[in-house]
């Protein structure tokens, strides 16, 4: 099993999720979240005071998934979540040991 953690755009979101929908995603994780890579902020003008945004607005989604699907849910979040432009966001995927559904005590891959 995998843990697939990708960052990207807010307004994506929905779209992202309805993707992920179609090829089979069971459920996934959202929190809104805030920060900076390569990016670093940009400045906004506010009532004519210019002043710096250091960390900026993400949606970081949290996907559990079987190894074979790995490569499937990354290519889908890829494909909807570019935009093109600096701060699409990024992924990472991490290794598994076990998982276990609480209400039943399955383990393993039965529980996604």
């Amino acid at each position: 099993m995998k843990k697939i953690e990708a960052f990207i755009k807010p307004f994506k979101l929905d779209d992202v999720k309805s993707a992920l929908m179609e090829v089979g995603v069971q459920g996934l994780t959202v929190s809104e979240v805030k920060g900076f890579g390569r990016q670093k902020g940009h400045t906004e003008l506010y009532r004519g005071s210019e002043y710096r945004v250091d960390f900026l607005p993400k949606s970081k989604l949290e996907i559990f998934v079987a190894d074979a699907d790995v490569e499937k849910v990354v290519e889908t979040v890829i494909k909807v979540a570019r935009t093109g432009s600096i701060g699409d966001g990024k992924i990472f995927i991490l290794p598994v040991e076990d998982a276990v559904r609480i209400r039943t005590g399955e383990s393993g891959e039965d529980v996604l």
